[in-house]
């Protein structure tokens, strides 16, 4: 090995090398032996080059001990293809490498599956066999792809005088949230760390530092149940901005967004459209709508106010609505796939779904004909633009649970139908969020985003009268139906936020015990500031098309929240227990 010396990865050599000496260092990708000729296909993370060995009775014998995934170096003379023999899936495919020599660095056992071809494999043998899963193309693609979108990160924020300050990963634990990872402290008996779940209130501080714009590509940490776009620990790229309106945060995030998908050869235009929540929500009943498909949800209850149809009419008139939205092409739906509409409404918790359409001969069809009659429902199909091809399906209930049903099936109808473009790229900012979230379990309002987002000044003084009519300066970044980002203006005057502690039943001796520092620091002169927070992995799955945002990350968990390679988490020894002053039941 120390006389061997790479002079090219095995995705660099071109036509107009030939005739050149190289030596090649990687994985064996595939083997072709054709008796006095063998054929090696040469891997790393770079590309694949073809070498050919012949002539040489040893160098043949060398050649044919070579198996898939063995560590070699090869040199040799570069050569041209012949014309029948041009691989133009591969950007070294007009060349390949006259082997002079071949030496085996490393030899390998048979892998548990396949290397060379992306077939199907299980997830949790891909999560034990990360290192070899990682010498798959898409995961070496997907990885790539990370690295230029956090690198091309880095860049904007930097053009955009932010600088990278680390923020600590031993922290206090603040409960308000999801549950924290602990760490226990050794030196400090019966005392605990958290594992950040955000940097939230150190970059707050980095403001009244006197920072002005601080950004990271931060490690998170959060103990909760995962989902396919969930992990125990994520990244983020954080950044927070001192004398920020929502306008100035706006256009930085739109010029970061710009580099971001440039690093993946794509272009998008800016500014990003603005959807309040609550239209967000009556519209498409999502406040992360997925706008590549139109669709939206109409309010229909103005043709049912005085209907003969007693459950619409009873709805509207004790407050509730009428909403509904078309399925263009669907009015040819047999009478089974409408029925199958109904049931998998009341299956999503609807009490109910009507359906409303036009025959070939112009009359109106609908489940609930004989009751409403044939005038309003043609009112209500003229009303949702519903065309000669169309059906349109119609919700009854309170505000937003009509409109969050409707918005379920309208996007599992687009899906099926063949609606959204899997191409386009639809940004969009959701604005105008609510301050406060009643929970039902808790018996009391929480901050629908965190404790530490301001009120919209116009809502300051509802904040005595009406909790639930309070509007936030917060905003989340939507893409093609996902949330990847999410921020706010934040409090930066004491009063106003130990007020919105006490509003949130959070104590004054909780406050002090679990923000003291904080309110402290907010009493030295703090800055109008405001940030955001934008998920790395989501993003980085969106751009190469992954459902999963496991394969866009090295080491991910499974769902179980476990490390199936490593072993992670697993018992430790009882000294250790005994050095952090803890003990098991088990």
């Amino acid at each position: 090995m120390s006389e061997l010396a790479r002079t090219h990865t095995c995705g660099a050599l071109r036509a107009a090398d030939r005739g050149g000496e190289a030596t090649l260092l990687g994985w064996v990708h595939r083997v072709r032996d054709l008796g006095s000729l063998i054929f090696v296909d040469v891997r790393d993370r770079f590309g694949v080059t073809q070498v050919v060995a012949r002539d040489d009775e040893a160098l043949l014998a060398q050649a044919k001990r070579l198996r898939p995934e063995f560590v070699v170096g090869v040199s040799g003379t570069v050569e041209l293809r012949s014309d029948e023999t041009l691989n133009r899936k591969l950007a070294t495919g007009e060349i390949e490498i006259a082997a002079r020599e071949i030496t085996v660095l490393s030899e390998a056992k048979r892998p548990p599956f396949q290397i060379a071809d992306e077939t199907p494999v299980s997830e949790d043998i891909r999560l034990k066999y990360r290192y070899l899963d990682l010498r798959r193309e898409r995961m070496q693609r997907n990885l790539q792809l990370r690295h230029r979108v956090v690198m091309a990160a880095r860049r904007s924020l930097d053009e955009q005088g932010f600088l990278d300050i680390e923020t600590p990963i031993l922290a206090k634990s603040t409960p308000e949230g999801a549950r924290d990872y602990l760490v226990p402290s050794r030196v400090h008996p019966g005392e605990f760390f958290a594992l950040p779940q955000s940097p939230q209130i150190f970059k707050q501080i980095l403001m009244i530092a006197g920072m002005d714009r601080y950004s990271q590509i931060a490690r998170c940490f959060r103990d909760e149940d995962l989902r396919a776009d969930r992990q125990a620990e994520f990244t983020q790229i954080d950044l927070e901005v001192s004398f920020a309106t929502p306008d100035l945060i706006f256009g930085i995030v739109e010029r970061l967004m710009q580099a971001i998908f440039a690093a993946n050869d794509e272009s998008i235009e800016i500014p990003f459209p603005r959807l309040p929540y609550a239209e967000a929500i009556a519209k498409y009943g999502s406040d992360k709508p997925d706008l590549r498909v139109e669709m939206a949800i109409s309010d229909v209850s103005g043709v049912f106010a005085d209907s003969r149809f007693r459950v619409f009419g009873d709805t509207v008139a004790g407050g509730g609505v009428v909403r509904a939205f078309v399925v263009p092409g669907a009015a040819r739906f047999s009478r089974r796939q409408v029925d199958d509409l109904v049931a998998e409404a009341v299956e999503l918790g609807g009490s109910g779904l009507v359906w409303v359409r036009r025959a070939p001969d112009g009359k109106v069809q609908s489940s609930i004909l004989k009751a409403a009659g044939p005038e309003p429902l043609g009112r209500v199909l003229a009303a949702v633009g519903a065309g000669a091809d169309d059906l349109a399906l119609i919700a009854a209930g309170a505000p937003d649970d009509a409109s969050r049903l409707l918005g379920q099936l309208r996007l599992r109808l687009a899906r099926r139908q063949g609606l959204i473009d899997e191409r386009r790229r639809v940004l969009t900012w959701v604005v105008d969020f609510p301050m406060f979230d009643w929970s039902e379990t808790e018996g009391r309002y929480m901050a629908m985003h965190h404790p530490f987002t301001a009120p919209r000044d116009e809502d300051r003084d509802r904040l005595d009268t009406d909790l639930g009519a309070v509007l936030a300066k917060a905003y989340d970044l939507v893409l093609n139906g996902n949330e990847i980002g999410g921020g706010s203006i934040r409090i930066h005057d004491q009063p106003l936020q130990r007020r919105i502690f006490e509003l949130l039943k959070i104590s004054d001796e909780d406050a002090r015990s679990q923000f003291g520092f904080f309110l402290e620091a907010l009493e030295y002169g703090t800055p109008p500031h405001g940030g955001i927070a934008l998920g790395v992995d989501r993003i980085v799955a969106l751009l190469a098309g992954e459902a999963s945002i496991r394969d866009v990350i090295a080491f991910p968990k499974t769902a179980a929240a476990a490390d199936l390679m490593t072993g992670a988490p697993s018992s430790v020894s009882p000294r250790q227990l005994r050095e952090l002053h803890l003990h098991t039941n088990s």
